[in-house]
């Protein structure tokens, strides 16, 4: 089987490890993560399934994800200056230009999914969302290991 994309929406804060372990904990807490869920679907809107967590522990549901991953942003614990397994790093600024034609791009751009072949499994990017000339929301995005 090949790696599948998960994909987040969240308020923005200017930090983005926070914003990252918080996201990890929410999707722990709802249960939307493999092997619970084994494909959770995306994009997560208010209303997606929660079964919640089967697990102690973000730790000991990565062990029992196996090679596969959690197929969800738990597989991504930390932010990153450069792509690097199991990490997020910012999607750089010459490859926002091309996707999008700025680096201050909307939800709406963002959405399209254009960055999927930028991402290597077991990795992941952010990026900032814009509404107007502020910063709205993060973006987070990654694939499975397998």
């Amino acid at each position: 089987m090949g790696a599948v994309p998960y994909w987040y929406f969240v308020r923005y804060q200017p930090d983005v490890e926070a914003a990252l372990q918080e996201l990890r904990e929410r999707e722990f807490r709802a249960g939307r993560y493999n092997p619970v869920m084994p494909f959770p679907p995306f994009p997560v809107r208010p209303d997606a399934p929660a079964p919640g967590a089967r697990h102690r522990r973000i730790g000991d549901a990565l062990r029992a994800s196996g090679a596969d991953g959690t197929r969800s942003i738990l597989d991504l614990g930390r932010v990153s200056e450069k792509p690097a397994l199991g990490a997020v790093a910012p999607f750089p600024d010459d490859v926002l230009l091309r996707l999008y034609g700025t680096t201050r791009p909307t939800r709406e751009m963002v959405e399209q999914g254009a960055d999927s072949g930028y991402i290597e499994r077991g990795q992941g990017i952010y990026i900032p969302v814009y509404r107007g000339d502020q910063p709205d929301e993060l973006y987070f995005a990654g694939y499975s290991y397998d």
